[in-house]
């Protein structure tokens, strides 16, 4: 399987479709307090994930293009990476989350549900074969030893 759509993309389709969702659809209305402080909360981890997992990859001199992941370069295992093998990504999922909060409609968990399930199937799994196939032995071991997501 070809990696084609740019996982930036995806995020952005997946957030219209959450603004959408909210926009016409207002019966999971929901408010609380701290709502806006959790979202900002959110958004901080998520920037600060993604700052560290790409400063990460630029030290290591290999490849931050996820539509082919057949150019890295090196397999980067330490610093964030020891805690998730896809901390980007999880940081695009913190970023939907508050955003979600931010709209305010309970059933947008619903589409960030469906963003993880389209990013295991059509982008880390086929990531994942391509890794494996260049750093073989020391890959799996290090899909046995960190987690996916988190």
């Amino acid at each position: 399987m070809k990696l084609k759509v740019p996982p930036i993309i995806v995020f952005l389709a997946f957030a219209v479709l959450m603004y959408v969702l909210a926009r016409f659809f207002p019966v999971g209305y929901f408010d609380f307090f701290g709502r806006s402080y959790m979202m900002y909360g959110l958004l901080a981890i998520a920037g600060s994930i993604g700052f560290i997992s790409l400063f990460q990859f630029f030290k290591s001199k290999t490849t931050i293009d996820p539509t082919r992941p057949s150019k890295a370069s090196r397999l980067v295992t330490s610093g964030i990476y020891q805690f998730s093998r896809n901390p980007m990504y999880f940081g695009l999922l913190l970023m939907l989350l508050a955003w979600g909060l931010w709209l305010g409609n309970a059933f947008n968990i619903v589409l960030v549900a469906a963003f993880v399930a389209y990013m295991n199937a059509f982008q880390i799994v086929p990531e994942e074969e391509v890794l494996l196939k260049l750093f073989a032995k020391e890959y799996k071991q290090y899909c046995t030893l960190v987690r996916r997501w988190f």
